[in-house]
């Protein structure tokens, strides 16, 4: 499930301007309110492929999530994982990775969906064909830098003529703007803000955090590395953090416990949501899957009865 340039169409997409039907009485939202405070059904969003995490946070349309943590600390790699949380769940997501090619992309994911180093050929056939959960993945195949507008209309294009509900943005230092160019990021940050709203869709933008002293303390989602403003434009900010600290104590063989986390996964800011506070996770690496619990071994992540 692949889209390359000459497939779309994007003028289209980047001349949207209509915005005669934004002014409109509170009675215009009386169904959408009652929906969400008085029916214990209505939706709440996506779940994480966690189960501990359930009901602490939600990917709900119309929102952007930031993706942030120091550079080789697995924020692509963890985001993989809950893309496919969202493929079970039936929720189609156009990724946009300019930093990795579809085929790498694939292959990291058909490791961890399947939780073992060596994926069978019987579950990548079922993974990624049109008539199973492929139907529900779609890539945009372009490697390097992407004019900011462009990215919008990708998103633009995979909610209206795709489907999608979420859309995978890796990262914004590819988005053809400088590290330095803080009005830009501010700008472009803003669009996809806009264009979650406007659409429905879910943005998901992968974020690097600054260089801190070390990498022995999780950053801060004040960390984020360009515009000061960009975490106080999106809705969601999570946080990976590697456990160097458990890392350095393994490699002298002493001060660590395997019931340390390998991982963090911390919410430092969720808009629509109650919770914000820390997850830990443990990692095993010929899977390259996240694991929620000390001890636990690779799963099937296919198997919906996990996100139930």
């Amino acid at each position: 499930m692949i889209f390359a340039d000459d497939d779309i169409d994007f003028s289209a997409y980047m001349a949207m301007t209509d915005h005669d039907h934004r002014l409109r009485p509170a009675s215009a939202y009386i169904g959408a309110v009652t929906e969400s405070l008085f029916n214990p059904q209505a939706p709440k969003g996506a779940r994480l492929p966690f189960r501990k995490m359930a009901d602490k946070l939600r990917f709900r349309s119309g929102e952007v999530t930031i993706w942030t943590g120091f550079n080789g600390h697995g924020k692509s790699l963890l985001l993989g994982q809950v893309v496919l949380g969202l493929v079970v769940q039936r929720e189609k997501t156009c990724i946009a990775s300019m930093e990795m090619s579809p085929v790498a992309t694939l292959i990291r994911m058909a490791k961890q969906g399947e939780g073992v180093p060596n994926p069978s050929r019987g579950f990548v056939d079922a993974m990624f064909c049109d008539t199973g959960f492929g139907q529900f993945i779609w890539l945009y195949d372009q490697q390097g830098m992407v004019n900011p507008e462009k990215i919008a209309a990708i998103g633009a294009y995979a909610k209206d003529k795709r489907g999608c509900c979420h859309f995978v943005v890796d990262s914004l230092l590819k988005c053809g703007m400088g590290e330095d160019d803080y009005n830009g990021q501010k700008r472009f940050v803003d669009r996809l803000c806009t264009l979650a709203r406007d659409s429905g869709i879910h943005v998901h933008l992968v974020c690097h955090s600054r260089k801190g002293r070390d990498e022995m303390t999780p950053p801060g989602k004040m960390d984020v590395r360009g515009a000061a403003s960009i975490t106080d434009q999106v809705d969601n900010v999570v946080t990976v953090w590697r456990n160097k600290v458990k890392e350095a104590a393994f490699e002298v063989g002493s001060g660590y416990l395997p019931s340390d986390p390998d991982a963090q996964m911390i919410i430092s800011k969720q808009r629509h949501g109650e919770w914000e506070g820390t997850c830990n996770l443990w990692f095993d690496p010929r899977s390259q899957q996240f694991m929620e619990a000390a001890g636990m071994r690779p799963a099937n992540l296919l198997n919906a009865a996990l996100y139930e």
